[in-house]
């Protein structure tokens, strides 16, 4: 009788479902120098509400996740991102010149036609582990590689 009542006790709960992150378009920029922070970027979509709570790659000591914001007078600046909200169904593109990502305290320096693992762990989604090609150092994308 207690397992029948467990039963339906569990299936009156709540499902929860995990939200299904696509990260579409990762790359970083080559550097000159391992002394020298790096930049990667990609776009994410959730099929439901998600957050970014780290990112960690073995190349980098850190990786943190950066805002542009630009004041009255037009001058911009670097804004550390404890989490980054993925609303549903919209996509988030992390580009040059706005959000990106800093890799801190490279490991080894960034060679253009190389790439290395990148783990991303979201809220609901889990960790989520990319691929990112490294583009030369003036690349603005993976559609401006040469």
């Amino acid at each position: 009788m207690k397992q029948k009542i467990f039963a339906v006790f569990l299936a009156a709960l709540p499902v929860a479902t995990l939200a299904d992150v696509s990260i579409t378009a990762p790359w970083a920029r080559a550097t000159i120098i391992a002394g020298r922070p790096g930049a990667g970027y990609l776009s994410l979509t959730s099929d439901a509400d998600d957050r970014l709570l780290s990112v960690s790659s073995p190349i980098a000591g850190e990786v943190m996740l950066h805002a542009v914001e630009t004041d009255g007078s037009g001058v911009s600046r670097m804004v550390h991102l404890d989490v980054l909200d993925l609303p549903a169904d919209e996509a988030v593109t992390l580009a040059p010149g706005d959000m990106h990502l800093m890799l801190m305290q490279l490991t080894q320096r960034l060679e253009e036609g190389t790439s290395f693992p990148m783990t991303l762990t979201f809220e609901t989604a889990g960790e989520i582990t990319v691929d990112v090609p490294v583009l030369g150092i003036a690349a603005t994308g993976p559609e401006g590689a040469e």
